[in-house]
């Protein structure tokens, strides 16, 4: 069949390198519901979200602190013991990844990640810096997905045009933002399901 499909957009939190909370927190936290709660009213997504538009973790941990100063060493822990968040990297999709690199398809990425992070995960997880032609990284941009405009800065930066683009993202909304942008998307939830929509498009 053919496609009109000939360049990959990743994302990469949680669909080539795993991130969650709980990986850290259930160390420091044993109890579930003081870590549900702590992770829910400290810690919360919104505040993580605001160093993925560029807040500084340093300005993050010490607003927070002072509005919960008895979990100063909890907060803390979210930056200096990040790495503990992120077992690894998702062996399935990197090799996925692989692939498509040998293929030489032009590969690109955009990632809601804060700066200070995605510097050490690009030293960490060296494909992070050998793979793509380009990566658009949340916190730079200061936009964060499902923002129409951080995927037009992909597609206008690189001259791409959506129509011949596949994007893959864990998180639906952000797939659905990439459709409605004319992108087709793919909703990851594990890599052999990816491998054949890959297959489906020709791309592998």
């Amino acid at each position: 069949m053919f496609s009109s499909i000939t360049t990959v957009v990743f994302d990469i939190g949680n669909v080539l390198i795993e991130w969650n909370p709980e990986h850290l927190y259930r160390k420091l936290i044993p109890d579930e519901k003081d870590r549900k709660s702590f992770l829910e009213t400290v810690c919360t997504p919104d505040w993580n979200i605001q160093q993925d538009l560029g807040r500084t973790w340093q300005e993050a941990i010490d607003t927070l602190s002072k509005k919960h100063p008895e979990k100063t060493d909890l907060i803390t822990a979210y930056s200096e013991r990040w790495h503990e968040m992120v077992p690894g990297e998702i062996h399935g999709t990197t090799k996925l990844l692989e692939e498509l690199k040998a293929a030489n398809c032009p590969l690109y990425a955009i990632t809601n990640f804060s700066a200070e992070k995605f510097a050490e995960a690009q030293e960490r997880f060296p494909f992070l810096k050998v793979s793509f032609r380009d990566i658009v990284v949340s916190a730079e941009e200061k936009l964060i997905k499902p923002d129409s405009r951080i995927y037009e800065v992909l597609l206008q930066r690189n001259g791409l045009e959506a129509e011949t683009c596949l994007f893959i993202d864990d998180s639906l909304k952000n797939v659905e933002a990439a459709r409605d942008l004319g992108m087709t998307a793919h909703h990851f939830k594990n890599p052999e399901d990816l491998r054949s929509d890959l297959n489906r498009h020709g791309l592998l």
